[in-house]
């Protein structure tokens, strides 16, 4: 009978059912365990690691790009980055492994590491440490924002008028929220770089052109107007590509809810407006009567009219009488003469007071103080 048993290709020696391919996979012929394991290692490791990580922000620096991984210590993202470099052998099995780092100072940490397994059957140790360093540096991010960078301006203006605090403060707001929106989806180049008060409105420097436009968009959708954009050539990149700023400028109504307005217009005797509304076509009540105003397609936003004051502007007076469905009989804030003015629909008549505004206009009913522009819309 021929013999069937297997020789180790490099020492000789017979060898038992479990061989297994060469472990430098320089052949694949089997070679038996003491051959195996003479050159087996169970773990390959590098000889160090370095981690990049912000010394400003704590972004650390994977593959091609900075990410934030919000540590408090870099102790968890050196163990994250050993274990990715880590390599088990190929043949182990019930592979089961424990890291232990070991503090020498702020930069450096040692990674004890523990791995078993089986391997041919057989029950195998391994353990490897690695030294790692935190590399301190400036992220792409935080340079740009230490170097004053800006890729686009977003000014707010109003139309021949100057944006209010409110407005400034609710545009400011808006710019803040547009960018956390935009880093919320890990967009690590959205930043506000500055906000700045003029004698005009409010100008905010940010990190792209596609904030300012959201941005400009945003403060239209709340408050009406509309924007426009200017493009600037800087620079060109290291390509050779051209870099252009993008001035997006935003124009806020004239008008605001709550401006009391009489328009320019000799064919129209109704009375003056209480503005509801400066988005899209400007709306509001007549003051006079409470019948609901919109300005034509033509007018938009802004009809040709004059401010007579707002509704913070207007006082409590007596309310003397009320004499019928069209008119009430009130007090003169300024002469305490009983004038009789008319009755807007938004009037209850009811209580001893009554709010009103005093202009050239004359002297008219204002909604209660409490209401807000829904209940008189």
């Amino acid at each position: 009978m021929t013999d069937q048993r297997s020789f180790c290709p490099r020492c000789g020696e017979a060898m038992s059912d479990a061989a297994a391919s060469d472990p430098l996979g320089k052949s694949d012929v089997g070679v038996c365990d003491d051959c195996y394991f003479d050159q087996f290692e169970l773990v390959d490791a590098p000889e160090r690691i370095e981690v990049r990580v912000c010394a400003t922000c704590g972004a650390v620096f994977r593959g091609r790009r900075w990410v934030d991984v919000g540590a408090e210590d870099y102790t968890d993202v050196a163990i994250e980055e050993v274990s990715e470099a880590l390599a088990v052998h190929v043949d182990a099995e019930d592979v089961s492994w424990q890291v232990q780092p070991e503090q020498v100072d702020q930069n450096n940490i040692r990674m004890h590491c523990l791995f078993s397994g089986v391997v041919r059957g057989q029950y195998r140790e391994s353990e490897v440490t690695v030294p790692v360093r935190i590399a301190r540096q400036t992220c792409t991010r935080c340079g740009r924002i230490a170097g004053d960078y800006y890729a686009s301006i977003v000014q707010v203006r109003a139309l021949d008028r100057t944006p209010d605090s409110e407005e400034i403060e609710r545009a400011k707001e808006i710019s803040n929220m547009v960018v956390d929106r935009m880093e919320a989806t890990g967009d690590r180049n959205a930043f506000v770089t500055e906000m700045g008060e003029t004698d005009d409105g409010l100008d905010v420097k940010v990190s792209t052109n596609n904030i300012g436009k959201q941005i400009a968009a945003k403060v239209v959708e709340e408050f009406g107007g509309g924007w426009t954009d200017h493009e600037t050539l800087v620079t060109e990149d290291e390509d050779g590509n051209e870099v252009y700023r993008v001035t997006y400028a935003v124009r806020l109504p004239p008008y605001r809810p709550g401006d009391v307005i009489e328009l320019d217009d000799e064919e129209d005797d109704d009375g003056p407006i209480l503005v509801s509304s400066a988005r899209g076509n400007l709306k509001g009540v007549r003051v006079t009567t409470g019948e609901r105003y919109e300005a034509s397609y033509e007018e938009g936003d802004a009809p040709d009219a004059r401010k007579l004051g707002t509704v913070d502007d207007g006082v409590e007076t007596s309310l003397v009488t009320v004499e019928d469905e069209h008119s009430v009989q009130v007090l003169d804030p300024e002469t305490y003469q009983a004038k009789t003015i008319a009755r807007p629909d938004y009037f209850e008549g009811d209580g001893d007071t009554v709010r009103v505004l005093k202009s050239r206009a004359g002297l008219h009913v204002l909604p209660p103080e409490e209401d807000d522009e829904d209940d008189w819309w």
